[in-house]
């Protein structure tokens, strides 16, 4: 049979976005099985239902990702962990890294304290740990360089997620005390205005710290980035360059943080996806994945799918369920969804 890779994108949540997503590559008639994010509680029968009934019902998945923290991503795999023998979990724990840390926070000298102070304020991680130990399931960092299966860790570097663990409004005041980091602002003149927030607001240190993956499998490029923001897809981008990695035209890229517009900016969409059109009507067959449940009044944004329209995306949006394939991959028999439409305006 044909090597393949494909896609599924859960549409997590209910009235709020999650994310929630299965993947499967085949490669020399052996399949490797990974699941990246949980979504919600909830979310959590979708992806085993979805990996039983269309996967071939395997009893292994080979790799577990949690990018970072966040509930709306992390909840989900508990499930996952209870109903599979699952090879590796990857994910990052701040407390394996006391030592490291323990340095910047002048009120927690004790070690073990400080471990109970993280464990404390990062608990579905904690949560998680925990039943991977329980299960004998082996736990892996995941810092920029490392492969997991077929993807590559392009972000984050673990000296960058050790500052933004200190930058954390959750975690204890630093000794420094100083938690923002100093944005360069840009703007561009292209044929439709563009309104992101990722170079003047930002995101959270939280949604910095998330793990971004670059795949180039069975002639499709892949980037799936959590909620990263525009420090980490900076930090994945320049990592990409040094590795090598050809990442043009990048044919899969799952839009941040459900289509916030506090992740991204111009020059990370034009560093990732390529230059603006000079107009409309010229899309190309590359995608945009957004993560966003239809009830999600505040996702995606306007503002972000412009902006992906803009460089050539046809941008596609989660309901039920949206599987990307390439060629070689089984016909599920899905029906063909619906590109979400230019918007006219935009959110001030």
């Amino acid at each position: 049979m044909s090597d393949f890779i494909e896609i599924d994108f859960i549409e997590a949540g209910e009235s709020k976005s999650g994310d929630a997503i299965a993947i499967r590559h085949r490669a020399d008639n052996v399949d490797r099985i990974y699941v990246v994010d949980g979504g919600y509680a909830e979310d959590g029968k979708k992806l085993v239902n979805l990996i039983r009934e269309r996967y071939g019902n395997p009893s292994l998945i080979d790799h577990v990702v949690l990018t970072h923290s966040d509930a709306d991503h992390a909840s989900g795999l508990q499930q996952v962990l209870e109903e599979f023998q699952v090879g590796y979990l990857w994910m990052n724990r701040p407390w394996v890294h006391v030592d490291d840390l323990k340095p910047m926070f002048q009120r927690y000298q004790d070690r073990e304290r400080l471990i109970v102070r993280l464990r404390q304020v990062y608990p579905k991680v904690a949560e998680l740990e925990e039943l991977a130990i329980d299960n004998r399931i082996t736990i892996c960092d995941a810092f920029q360089g490392d492969t997991i299966g077929v993807f590559t860790v392009l972000s984050p570097h673990r000296t960058t997620y050790l500052e933004r663990v200190v930058e954390s409004e959750k975690t204890p005041v630093p000794a420094l005390g100083i938690r923002a980091l100093l944005r360069e602002i840009a703007s561009f003149a292209a044929w439709g205005e563009e309104k992101l927030k990722g170079d003047t607001e930002g995101t959270s240190p939280e949604n910095e710290t998330s793990i971004v993956q670059f795949a180039d499998a069975c002639g499709k490029k892949v980037l799936l980035t959590g909620d990263a923001g525009v420090r980490a897809l900076t930090e994945a981008h320049q990592a990409a360059w040094q590795m090598g990695k050809a990442i043009h035209p990048l044919d899969w890229f799952q839009v941040p943080h459900h289509g916030s517009r506090r992740n991204l900016s111009s020059d990370v969409l034009d560093a990732w996806l390529g230059s603006r059109l000079k107009g409309p009507g010229q899309n190309t067959a590359q995608l945009g994945i957004v993560s966003a449940n239809q009830k999600d009044e505040e996702h995606p944004k306007k503002a972000v799918v412009r902006a992906l329209i803009h460089r050539g995306r046809s941008v596609f949006q989660t309901d039920g369920t949206l599987n990307v394939r390439s060629s070689g991959a089984p016909n599920r028999g899905w029906s063909t969804a619906t590109p979400l439409d230019y918007p006219q305006d935009q959110e001030d």
